[in-house]
């Protein structure tokens, strides 16, 4: 069983071995949502089936549902979550695989989300689609055939998700270290994209999530990023951290960079510089 990485080695060495498997392309384009949809089709680990950030790891104006947190792509609730996954076919004897093609950007979120419904064995395909390719892994075009219901149900949490509320409570104390994932220029708050307030979380550190991923495509070694967080924190717990980032998606490769680097598990801020930003009492802070 895999997680947080399994190569594409050992991907192929666990579809040979028939053993309960449901891989999930999270290909996503954040300024053309339907790109990823296109790609799929276009080009996918054979047998994989479609998980877009919008419609399916995100909560959508659903009057069934009630949000787990605010921003841009607020979490959907863990039992609407898990009524998707039952949906496709998922169940919790399988490995779970997650890649994209956008370096990890994305199927980070879906691995963390199957934690958080208490579904442990999940990995992110290092090095994504493109790895895959290259390897010549096996590939499908179109729809896949879709799978029988499940009653996947979910479980006990396996990731911790920050709320606001806890966010502010800790601010300034040594309790709490916040990594934002954003681009420099974003955490400076020199350019502000998507969000209607340009800055950070006072006191946060920033690591542009890119940084865990090398010229290979793959993340980097581990006791490399070890080190490279390490200098981040600059003395401070690694298990004081909170990841965020815009509206908590490309957080993800940070928290899972930390695990790859054996410093341990770390929460999400799941609504992110969006949900902090939408409320003007919150504390801004700029360079």
């Amino acid at each position: 069983m895999y997680t947080p990485l399994i190569s594409v080695q050992q991907l192929q060495t666990l579809q040979a071995s028939g053993q309960p498997l449901m891989v999930f392309d999270c290909s996503f384009e954040l300024m053309k949502p339907l790109e990823g949809d296109a790609q799929y089709l276009q080009a996918h680990v054979a047998g994989a089936l479609r998980a877009d950030l919008n419609r399916n790891l995100s909560f959508h104006d659903d009057p069934t549902d009630v949000p787990a947190s605010g921003g841009r792509h607020p979490l959907p609730s863990r039992a609407h979550f898990a009524q998707w996954l039952a949906s496709v076919g998922f169940d919790s004897r399988m490995q779970a695989v997650v890649y994209d093609r956008q370096g990890a950007n994305y199927c980070g979120r879906l691995w963390w989300m199957l934690k958080w419904v208490g579904h442990e064995v999940v990995a992110v395909l290092d090095g994504g689609l493109q790895a895959w390719q290259a390897a010549g892994g096996a590939l499908a075009s179109g729809p896949e055939a879709p799978h029988p219901a499940s009653t996947f149900t979910a479980s006990q949490e396996k990731a911790d998700l920050a709320t606001t509320e806890r966010v502010l409570r800790h601010l300034d104390h040594p309790s709490q270290t916040v990594i934002d994932a954003r681009a420099t220029p974003r955490y400076r708050g020199e350019v502000e994209p998507l969000d209607p307030v340009a800055g950070h979380i006072p006191g946060a550190l920033n690591r542009p999530f890119g940084l865990n991923i090398g010229a290979d495509g793959k993340f980097k070694p581990a006791e490399q990023l070890k080190t490279e967080f390490l200098e981040l924190l600059a003395g401070r717990d690694p298990s004081s951290v909170v990841h965020q980032c815009g509206s908590g998606v490309s957080a993800l490769p940070n928290l899972l960079a930390m695990e790859i680097a054996g410093l341990g598990a770390s929460a999400l801020y799941a609504g992110s510089w969006s949900e902090w930003c939408s409320d003007a009492s919150r504390p801004v802070a700029k360079g």
